[in-house]
């Protein structure tokens, strides 16, 4: 989705639990060089937080997660970034002569194969490919709707994946591949919701569109009179949509959504347009996505741009990420806590022990719980 002001890079349709703690803990908190402790929530030890080289300087947007050991990330500037190491070490590359793209979303199968998504308006919005970890990118798809533009993208497995984008001309806009990418089909507008005047996504944080194995996946939308939520269940043949109590109108709507298995799942929004309100940015739901109840608000203002699971962890447990800071809820998002009061737009996360969010001028942090 394109985006004019106020916040720039970040794109917009149209010219676009423990929560029953009761007792005090009582913390300490070693810091090691390098690193610094985030804000521990009572009865719980304070995540770590540790800054790591990330080569650039470039807006870093999106992060895909293959292990503990292996993770890619995008960024403007036709940047991406890759460790195999676990962030000790990260390499970082432009793709030659794309030096103008935005690369807003990255699909990581593993250390030698990934797909990175460049948003942006007409043919701007393409998806390439990787198979030998960087050295060379295939092109794959490019936008040939001069009103298009594609905001994220996920793979069920190496071969199954989905793509999202902007309505045009009234109609939705999701493409999906069951041969790797070699092949990109948009779904039939007959078989999608209708589209709400100007409805988009986000192309935040790479999140606005997840999914789970057995064919689960959801789509978060904005821009519109009121966000919805897209979701299937049979690997994008079919489409139903729901509507989600986040603000709604232009530059508005769902930025992210996250899903800890095909049933309970946050969604994450907020409005452009007041970057220091306090809305209602965060929605649960227990049953799919068809009913959806408010969730706590964050400790920082504005947006949610980015959201995700931390896998394996003993109680359902979330980063989120946004223009001003960064928290994590260990109750589903009914709370939240502090991370870091910096700006950052993209999450991912392999376990409890290894996560990472980023941001502006080549951030990198590792979060580690």
């Amino acid at each position: 989705m394109r985006f004019r002001r106020p916040i720039r890079h970040l794109s917009v349709a149209g010219r676009r639990a423990f929560a029953g703690a009761a007792a005090v803990a009582i913390l300490t908190i070693v810091v090691i060089a390098g690193e610094r402790p985030g804000v521990a929530r009572a009865g719980w030890a304070a995540p770590t937080l540790k800054e790591q080289r990330s080569g650039t300087t470039e807006l870093l947007q999106a992060i895909s997660v293959v292990d503990e050991t292996t993770v890619w990330v995008s960024g403007h500037g036709g940047t991406w970034v890759r460790t195999t190491d676990g962030g000790h070490t990260w390499h970082s590359a432009v793709m030659a002569g794309e030096e103008d793209l935005q690369f807003r979303d990255v699909h990581a199968v593993d250390a030698r194969t990934a797909f990175l998504l460049s948003a942006g308006t007409g043919e701007q919005s393409r998806i390439y490919k990787t198979i030998d970890g960087g050295n060379t990118w295939v092109l794959q798809f490019r936008n040939e709707e001069p009103a298009g533009f594609y905001d994220c993208l996920d793979f069920w497995d190496a071969d199954h994946g989905v793509a999202y984008g902007d309505a045009v001309a009234g109609e939705l806009r999701i493409l999906t591949t069951r041969d790797a990418g070699e092949t990109w089909e948009r779904a039939d507008a007959e078989t999608l919701p209708a589209a709400l005047p100007a409805e988009g996504g986000f192309a935040a944080s790479g999140t606005c569109a997840v999914v789970l194995p057995g064919g689960h996946g959801w789509i978060a939308t904005g821009n519109g009179t009121r966000p919805r939520l897209l979701a299937t269940s049979d690997g994008g043949e079919s489409w139903r949509v729901e509507e989600l109590p986040l603000p709604g109108g232009e530059g508005a709507g769902a930025f992210s959504v996250a899903f800890r298995d095909p049933r309970n799942g946050v969604a994450f929004g907020g409005d452009l347009r007041a970057p220091e309100a306090r809305l209602e940015v965060v929605a649960r739901t227990s049953d799919s996505g068809r009913n959806w109840e408010p969730g706590g608000g964050p400790t920082f203002a504005g947006a949610i741009f980015g959201g995700a699971y931390v896998p394996g962890a003993a109680q359902p447990t979330l980063i989120i990420v946004g223009p001003a800071g960064a928290d994590y809820s260990v109750d589903d998002g009914r709370s939240w806590q502090s991370l870091d009061d910096r700006s950052f737009w993209g999450v991912g996360a392999a376990s409890a022990a290894a996560a990472w969010i980023v941001g502006p001028d080549g951030r990198i942090v590792k979060v580690s719980f």
